[in-house]
């Protein structure tokens, strides 16, 4: 194997690092525009010969020999392996091949079997469900399932979702009105709920059994509800704390199922599962990783007509393995774009679509509403960076702007994309009236929670986790809760953790065939939060690099062993006269179809000329919140 000395910083602080405020420079004056998706392309064509990447050469380590020749694995994909702690050879031949019947056993579950209970109840004696989700991928997901699942079973379920803009966050007062209105006798909750006690306790005292299914923080004050399923609840023995709320709907959806003793294939809606679990940056080990992983499976399979037609409208089709992050940044986003702007339901009804031609209707919809939504967070994010520029704000801790008329729904894209730009954490809220709801988002190792609660007096509310978080307060606390917010994010700056040895490129190694390594990095699929796609480098001579339309950069790169690279860089065109001789590219190796002719590509997010001055392209969105491109 060879290797490359390569370094990458990670937050450390509100001061960045010497060697990128080039490229922040260039940025902010407007010669490099934000890329959402933070990839550029690199195609690498397979050629005959001996490969003979420029490097330093050194032995492959011994744990990642054996991991080699034990499970047949490439010299770069075992080297990663061995790097990032996976050592032995059995624990790492079942995290390449995760299985259902592994899952954590569910019995211990808090409320598990009571909620069963009581849906089989309601299913025998035709009781209606109100089903009611939160309007993101994984309450929208969760919802469908629960829906579903019930209807299938012989049971009644009436669908409803959160707003933002009619009640907000939540089981608000609006909302429990239209539950109300339904005439349910039964409530489930999905993905929100837990912060409710107000209309919850109001809507136990008018009769209705409510059980809330939620994966945030658990509050201190009981729920007032029959069943409440959350694996962070002190008292819940279930072993594995990572299930989004759609994973938790499957749980009891298998427990239903036993409990009314019948035959139902509950595969049948992972691939909901999986489009839930990766959009809302759950863990992506554990029972997660053997339900994603089977969930890839099923959406390319595509049984369900929703499905069916977002992988239209995403142009994926089964020609590559299906990836994590074609989940979170192809399809999710369609998702996830109505309750941006207005009302979720209609990304509830195309994955409930029961025919092909009505789904390709709704996800025409999506696809409109999605163009919108992109347009909206561009002007935002023009008009974001503009206000913190003028006011110095880059230079805090951290950033708190907001503004009249942002709309709430957008602000979680803007926040994330000024955080790859600025570095440090940010808060943007949108504004009507004297209140404003904003989202708050920072760099890996951040605590965002802990800082919100050391600001939280000068908080109508606030709530989320440690990567990503939602705020609501008055616009005359605005300036006194920025600098509390700032303040309290100083004092971590010593406590954050060094980065990950996961978060260093790895060098494709000599004598790999790329297509072999790609094969092998679809085995660690799904990849995502708490299992990142390793990073590969490779380095080569340009031979030629433009500035094409739009302002991207074309760039082709020769190797010593006689390959050649064929380079796409999207808007990072403005770098062509600067780039000469030996150059490093690093990125997200992927395969590439076009013409017919197989090869593997390079997505490249960082270039290092031989000057060693690092160019880097706009990185792939925040962990708390995947940014559409």
């Amino acid at each position: 194997m060879w290797c490359v000395e390569q370094r990458r910083e990670t937050w450390a602080g509100p001061t960045r690092h010497p060697k990128v405020l080039l490229l922040a420079d260039k940025r902010r004056s407007g010669s490099l525009s934000s890329d959402p998706f933070g990839v550029g392309t690199v195609l690498l064509y397979n050629r005959p010969g001996p490969s003979m990447l420029r490097a330093v050469p050194v032995s492959l380590p011994p744990a990642a020999e054996l991991l080699r020749q034990r499970l047949g694995l490439s010299q770069t994909v075992a080297a990663w392996l061995a790097r990032t702690g996976h050592a032995d050879v059995g624990a790492v031949e079942r995290f390449l091949n995760p299985r259902l019947k592994d899952l954590t056993r569910p019995d211990d579950m808090a409320d598990r079997q009571v909620v069963a209970r009581r849906l089989a109840r309601a299913v025998r004696s035709g009781e209606l469900v109100a089903v009611f989700g939160d309007y993101d991928c994984d309450g929208i997901t969760s919802a469908a399932i629960m829906t579903e699942v019930l209807r299938t079973l012989g049971g009644r379920a009436v669908p409803l979702l959160a707003s933002r803009f009619d009640g907000g966050y939540g089981v608000s007062a609006a909302a429990a009105r239209r539950i109300r209105a339904t005439g349910a006798r039964v409530l489930v909750t999905c993905d929100c709920g837990s912060s409710d006690h107000e209309t919850l306790r109001a809507l136990t005292a008018q009769g209705l059994d409510v059980v809330v299914i939620d994966h945030h923080l658990v509050p201190d004050e009981p729920l007032p509800a029959i069943g409440f399923l959350n694996p962070h609840r002190q008292d819940c023995g279930f072993a594995y704390k990572g299930l989004a709320s759609c994973g938790l709907a499957l749980s009891i959806a298998a427990a239903l199922r036993r409990e009314l003793n019948v035959e139902l294939d509950i595969r049948y809606w992972l691939d909901l599962v999986a489009v839930g679990t990766v959009a809302d940056v759950a863990p992506l080990d554990g029972d997660n990783r053997a339900l994603v992983r089977s969930g890839l499976e099923r959406i390319v399979e595509a049984r369900r007509p929703g499905m069916q037609a977002l992988l239209e409208i995403a142009k994926i089709t089964r020609d590559t393995p299906l990836t994590g992050r074609d989940v979170a940044f192809r399809i999710a986003p369609h998702i996830n774009a109505p309750g941006r702007l207005g009302a979720a339901d209609v990304a509830l009804d195309l994955l409930m679509a029961r025919d092909i031609e009505t789904a390709r209707g709704l996800a025409a919809t999506l696809e409109q509403i999605s163009d919108r939504r992109r347009g909206l967070s561009e002007e935002m994010f023009v008009e974001a960076c503009a206000e913190i520029e003028q006011s110095g704000f880059e230079c805090a801790p951290a950033i708190v702007i907001g503004r009249e008329g942002w709309n709430p729904g957008i602000v979680g894209i803007v926040a994330g994309r000024l955080v790859d730009r600025f570095e440090r954490p940010v808060i943007v809220v949108g504004f009507e009236g004297s209140t404003g709801r904003g989202s708050v988002r920072g760099p890996t190792g951040v605590r965002l929670h802990d800082a919100l609660g050391e600001a939280s007096e000068l908080l109508v509310r606030f709530g989320g986790h440690q990567q990503a978080a939602g705020v609501e307060l008055e616009r005359h606390r605005l300036e006194a809760f920025r600098e509390r917010f700032a303040d309290a994010i100083a004092r971590q700056r010593h406590t954050v953790a060094a980065a990950p040895a996961s978060a260093e490129p790895v060098t494709l190694a000599t004598g790999d065939d790329p297509l072999l390594v790609l094969a092998d990095l679809a085995r660690l699929e799904p990849c995502g939060f708490r299992n990142p796609r390793p990073r590969i480098a490779v380095e080569g001579r340009v031979t030629s690099v433009r500035e094409v339309k739009n302002g991207h950069l074309k760039l082709e790169i020769s190797l010593e062993d006689r390959r050649r690279l064929g380079c796409f860089a999207p808007r990072l065109g403005s770098l062509a006269p600067s780039l000469s001789g030996q150059v490093r590219v690093v990125g997200d190796l992927r395969h590439n179809n076009f013409g017919g002719f197989e090869a593997a590509e390079l997505l490249v997010d960082e270039i290092v000329p031989s000057c060693s001055v690092r160019a880097e392209a706009p990185l792939q969105a925040s962990a708390a919140e995947p940014q559409p491109l």
